[in-house]
């Protein structure tokens, strides 16, 4: 479906690429004074049946989704691209921002250089399920457009100050100057998140004791106080922690040892069932996506039972998180689920009295962005997160700072 008339936006025009486990978010910004949206969408269920994008050009108010019949990371991120072509004047382009899931000791934003990219290569073992389609976007767009300056976000970096005993993992010491240690993930969507808090409750209250529950496909939570991570739910990999759409979560390593024996699998193999074969899917044998499982939750007991199982994990890292913090001030929901079901929320709050919390359901069903009562100790809030709006001002952050 060709555009006849490309978005053409004089100025400064930065391109933001988002890149899920499920989904491929993209916007374009305009900075003037201000970040501008003026195009955005998204790709989303990659992997199940229905993959479709929907789009919106804010500048000719144009909304549209798409169907397509792909069904991997890497077919649909080559559609896109193309299409994001016949969308976008690109000589108005001034830098293209990448979120990068897995910086190991990249810890800031940084131009992407061919140094870099081979830095990144060399580290696709720690994080095989991302880092190849992210590279893959940077080397087509490196190509296609040589003189236009990238920069990797990188997810990890909002968790690089954490407390060294928040990092470590109790397995020989010799694995730790290789690398392997508790990382965490989502860190855009975190960094976006607090900014966003410190915004609307101000920053004397952001400076508290404060959960961040980002729930979506990729689900993960953080533990902050005084806008630091001090802990964080996925370690070494994101599939750790909480269970997901398709990813185990925290498994024990006898589990792990058991299957691989009894069902002889390759660490490839293995690989695929934690990440691709778990979690909601897994547990409920129908479905990664909680709204499906929702829709079918009182007729099928499997549905049930991986609701319940998410809803239960939630909650014991608030109550794990709390101790780390020495209490709580406030709980903030994000992501998929953390936005937009009600259901999950409150579930997840029941019985978490002890920590102050207490649910006005009227608010809560409204996705009221405070939806906890006004005697409540601890305050429970919903932010919509926004990843492609954080890379966007890295990204004119790092070109006002590299200008020639």
């Amino acid at each position: 479906m060709k555009n006849k008339a490309p978005i053409k936006s004089p100025g400064v025009n930065i391109l933001a690429i988002n890149s899920g486990s499920s989904s491929i978010k993209f916007s374009v910004y305009r900075l003037n004074g201000h970040l501008e949206r003026i195009l955005d969408g998204n790709v989303d269920r990659i992997g199940l049946k229905d993959t479709r994008l929907d789009y919106n050009n804010l500048a000719t108010e144009k909304q549209g989704n798409l169907r397509l019949d792909l069904s991997d990371h890497k077919s649909v991120a080559n559609f896109l691209i193309g299409w994001l072509e016949e969308q976008l004047d690109f000589s108005m382009i001034s830098g293209i921002g990448h979120r990068v899931v897995f910086g190991m000791k990249h810890t800031e934003p940084e131009i992407i250089t061919q140094k870099l990219l081979d830095e990144l290569h060399r580290i696709i073992p720690y994080d095989s399920d991302h880092l190849p389609e992210e590279i893959e976007l940077i080397h087509v767009f490196r190509q296609r457009y040589p003189n236009l300056k990238q920069v990797a976000c990188f997810d990890t970096a909002f968790h690089s100050k954490m407390p060294r005993v928040a990092k470590l993992l109790p397995i020989p010491r010799r694995f730790d100057t290789l690398g392997i240690q508790r990382y965490g993930f989502h860190g855009l969507s975190y960094a976006y998140l607090m900014a966003e808090f410190g915004r609307v409750a101000g920053k004397k209250v952001a400076q508290g004791r404060v959960v961040l529950a980002h729930l979506g496909s990729g689900a993960s939570m953080v533990a902050v106080h005084k806008g630091k991570s001090m802990d964080t739910s996925m370690g070494f990999t994101p599939a750790g922690g909480l269970m997901m759409g398709t990813r185990s979560g925290d498994l024990d390593p006898g589990v792990a040892w058991f299957m691989m024996k009894s069902e002889n699998l390759s660490p490839k193999q293995f690989n695929t069932l934690i990440n691709h074969e778990s979690g909601l899917l897994g547990i409920s044998e129908t479905s990664s996506d909680m709204q499906d499982l929702l829709e079918s939750q009182t007729t099928d007991i499997r549905a049930a039972e991986a609701v319940e199982l998410f809803c239960y994990q939630v909650k014991k890292w608030i109550g794990a998180f709390a101790a780390v913090l020495g209490g709580l001030d406030t709980l903030v929901f994000s992501g998929g689920m953390g936005e937009n079901a009600p259901e999950i929320r409150s579930r997840i709050c029941e019985e978490l009295g002890f920590l102050g919390i207490k649910i006005d359901e009227k608010r809560n069903k409204t996705n009221a962005p405070v939806i906890s009562t006004d005697k409540g100790i601890t305050a429970v809030r919903v932010i919509h997160t926004d990843e492609e709006w954080m890379i966007a001002k890295t990204v004119s952050q790092m070109l006002t700072l590299t200008k020639d």
